[in-house]
């Protein structure tokens, strides 16, 4: 099953009370999850899908998911409020839940962005670059690295930095930090919905910390697209500053092939004691 076809939804038959929302069915589908518990960039996908179908925008422009409990496999609703429509942009609220129980809550700006390498007419300034990485080919995947590797590593295709992969063989690196290539099986198209997956798919940053912690459950997400990405492998960094108060913070730039800026991203997450 493809990525598109994994993050599909359908306009529900049953419309919600209060009337003014809309319902679309969801299947959140088996093997795009870490240890039964769905990756949260692909629940934000499948959300977005509903967002974009429900505003007639294409693009995510800055879109926030809050977690508010585990999301499994299985069916579920996302019903969908209109906050603005614009002729630039329009916002929605969205929830996801299931059996009545909100799982994941979501605000979204969507519009139309352009392709990436396309000029726009528009001030351009730059103080940063797409992270130095090895070839593809001289990178990991998790799949040959990790001893069990997980179901979600393989719906996607992923290859780190060598010097950020030892947290997988017992030698974190020290540095809070992922960096790798990131692309979808078979070169399926990402589209502006799949770089919301490549937001959350690499590693937490703190398993190469060299900190005593476990996986690290997503809170808060919240992803910038800034252009629509270049077919082919895009280039993502990620890192952490700060672990403090049971929390962390991930920085995340997402670049693709012609070196353009696709993305950004910022979430908080738990850290949880490990498992003895």
């Amino acid at each position: 099953m493809s990525f598109a076809e994994a993050t599909s939804v359908t306009r529900g038959t049953t419309a919600p009370p209060p009337s003014h929302l809309e319902r679309f069915d969801a299947t959140i589908t088996e093997g795009w999850d870490i240890l039964g518990n769905a990756n949260g960039g692909y629940v934000l996908a499948t959300i977005a899908r509903a967002l974009s179908t429900a505003l007639e925008r294409p693009d995510p422009i800055t879109i926030t998911a809050h977690y508010l409990r585990p999301v499994s496999s299985g069916p579920a609703v996302i019903d969908v409020e209109k906050v603005r429509e614009g002729r630039t942009l329009a916002s929605a609220t969205a929830r996801l839940s299931r059996d009545g129980i909100a799982l994941v809550e979501v605000l979204g700006a969507f519009g139309d962005l352009v392709p990436s390498g396309v000029v726009v007419d528009a001030p351009r300034l730059l103080r940063g670059a797409p992270p130095p990485l090895p070839p593809v080919e001289e990178c990991v995947s998790m799949r040959s690295a990790a001893e069990s590797p997980t179901q979600f590593s393989t719906k996607v295709d992923m290859r780190f930095h060598p010097e950020d992969l030892g947290f997988a063989t017992g030698n974190p690196s020290g540095i809070p930090r992922m960096r790798g290539w990131f692309r979808l099986p078979d070169d399926e198209p990402l589209g502006t919905i799949g770089v919301l997956l490549a937001a959350d798919a690499f590693p937490p940053t703190v398993f190469n910390a060299s900190l005593p912690v476990a996986w690290a459950p997503t809170v808060e997400l919240t992803v910038h697209v800034r252009a629509r990405p270049a077919r082919g492998w895009l280039r993502g960094t990620f890192e952490t500053r700060f672990v403090t108060g049971g929390r962390l913070e991930v920085d995340g730039e997402l670049w693709d092939e012609t070196d353009e800026l696709v993305a950004q991203s910022r979430q908080i997450a738990l850290v949880p004691r490990p498992t003895p």
